[in-house]
């Protein structure tokens, strides 16, 4: 029996036989070609048809992941618009009388060195995502077929590292687990292996070709993978992992069940999502409502600047299939790691520090004036909320809220309904808004704490550097003062309080939340039962961590 050891991302159990994922080796030939005219044709076919993939593979990631997995899509559709990345490639095609395959690879390949190069990890992490690209324009360009490298039988998957591209490509049916050697916390293999609630484990650096075929056992609980595991293993493991799923079972009786404690609390359990195609699961996992609609992806989804008319439809059609339940939706977060071209927004050498979320729309009045008109003519058709990001001071939150009430009075001149009982209310997100909690609280009806940029910014760690895993605590005492000050804050000014980062998620922290006095937790739809289930299972009567393990009939 071997033993392979890492980072386990799904505290799960997976049994079956190794599946070893590898990118075909190709041969590029390298010899010159007479005329570049028909390379350059061939570029061009390729660069559209990728780009109409990526757009496949989006609809698909957000299907089987989310809208969060699915943004990398965007980025990548995004890419090859980029005039100077095919002015390279194209370069090369002309003056080096290249083939399109050859142009592609080096063109792509010295734009992700540059990145690779750069001070800022942010920059040095979207390396990789270049070399994606330019992979699939290659192959492409070759006429490869990748499709049968998963094989056709359910297997864990072992990899190097999983591409984005890679792993919305998988079938997700014959996934049992995945290890890779690379990646990091936020990569995409524990993205999607979070969104499906998988077994994964990576950094396993004694992952070996031999072990193709071999039975199997990843013990998510050990963050280890026993390839030929011993009978007495398999005995024990498999016992282990029926329970499992046994408790995913009774998971689907806490449907119509409160979230309530064992002493008589009750908070509320929304759900986070992106779009109205993620409704369904809205639904089908019984969230109370939704605690974070990310309306940047209506933008992402864009080819131009959606129109007043698409954002309301779309606004309309989620208000409309969950009313009367609460739906709160962000106001437009692009910047950062989500830009679109037709924004134009600069390049930033700090861009998560930058021109992003409520900067843009208090700079661009016309721009957030089109979704704010939206937000109200749909507000009729549910029970709205509206939330501002990145706020860090009360002027940015009565600027925003002028602009709404321009809004209002534009639509009430032209005799357009709109509802008079809409929620505003911001996210606490930067170290700023939670020490200036007492000021902003008097401006709103609600906070939600944003506890993955609320981190990042306490701590000065980029959540998407891998190498700064060691120095990362999620649970930094820092954070949760400041989540408790928050907190305190709001409901000193009859403000109520939200959590709809990954903090919202983390079932060790829900009885700190609680006793905190959290009044909302929003989270993927995924895990709303298994949050119910965690929050019925604890009496605040008792002393911290001495709650009752069992379920609150």
């Amino acid at each position: 029996m071997q033993v392979g050891t890492g980072v386990s991302i799904v505290n799960r159990i997976a049994i079956g036989k190794i599946r070893i994922y590898k990118t075909p080796e190709y041969k590029i030939n390298e010899e010159t070609v007479p005329d570049p005219i028909p390379e350059l044709k061939r570029y061009e076919d390729a660069r559209k048809k990728v780009q109409d993939q990526q757009q496949v593979l989006y609809e698909r990631a957000v299907a089987s992941a989310g809208e969060d997995s699915a943004a990398i899509f965007q980025f990548h559709a995004d890419m090859l618009d980029d005039d100077d990345l095919n002015d390279a490639v194209k370069t090369i095609i002309v003056e080096q009388h290249r083939s399109a395959e050859y142009a592609a690879r080096q063109g792509f390949n010295n734009v992700a060195q540059m990145f690779k190069e750069m001070d800022d990890p942010y920059f040095q992490a979207r390396s990789a995502d270049v070399i994606d690209v330019g992979n699939s324009v290659v192959e492409c360009l070759l006429g490869l077929d990748t499709s049968s490298l998963q094989g056709t039988e359910p297997a864990i998957l072992v990899a190097e590292d999983l591409a984005p591209s890679e792993t919305v490509k998988l079938d997700k049916s014959l996934l049992l687990g995945m290890v890779t050697v690379e990646g990091s916390s936020n990569s995409h293999t524990a993205i999607l292996a979070r969104s499906m609630n998988l077994p994964a484990l990576i950094q396993c650096k004694q992952v070996s070709d031999d072990w193709d075929g071999h039975m199997a056992i990843l013990d998510g609980y050990n963050s280890c993978i026993y390839v030929d595991p011993t009978q007495d293993l398999i005995d024990s493991l498999t016992k282990k992992h029926e329970q499992e799923l046994a408790k995913d079972a009774l998971l689907q009786e806490l449907k119509g069940k409160t979230n309530t404690t064992i002493d008589g609390k009750t908070i509320k359990v929304y759900a986070n999502i992106g779009g109205p195609q993620d409704v369904g699961n809205v639904q089908a996992n019984d969230a109370e409502g939704v605690g974070l609609f990310r309306s940047e992806f209506v933008y992402l989804n864009s080819k131009s600047d959606p129109s007043e008319e698409e954002q309301f439809q779309a606004y309309k059609r989620v208000l409309e299939t969950l009313a009367p339940k609460l739906v709160v939706i962000r106001t437009c977060d692009i910047g950062a790691d989500k830009t679109v071209d037709y924004m134009n927004l600069d390049k930033e050498a700090n861009p998560a520090l930058g021109y992003r979320a409520i900067r843009i729309c208090l700079t661009r009045k016309d721009f957030f004036k089109r979704q704010l008109r939206a937000l109200l003519r749909a507000s009729v058709y549910g029970n709205l909320g509206i939330m501002f990001p990145m706020i860090i001071s009360r002027r940015e939150v009565r600027e925003a809220k002028e602009i709404l009430a321009e809004c209002r009075r534009e639509l009430a001149n032209e005799g357009t309904p709109v509802a008079d009982n809409i929620q505003i209310g911001i996210m606490v997100e930067t170290p700023a808004a939670a020490l200036c909690a007492d000021d902003l609280a008097e401006e709103v009806d609600f906070f939600s704490l944003g506890t993955n940029d609320l981190t990042q910014y306490t701590c000065a760690i980029d959540r998407q550097n891998a190498k700064l895993e060691p120095f990362s605590d999620t649970h930094h005492p820092a954070v949760l003062k400041e989540i408790q000050m928050t907190i305190d804050a709001g409901h000193r000014h009859n403000c109520w309080v939200g959590i709809c980062g990954e903090l919202g998620a983390d079932l060790t922290l829900t009885e700190t939340f609680l006793r905190m006095g959290v009044d909302e937790l929003s989270v993927n739809p995924k895990s709303v039962l298994p949050l119910r289930k965690r929050i019925r299972s604890i009496d605040l009567t008792k002393p911290v961590g001495q709650a009752n393990v069992g379920d609150a009939e």
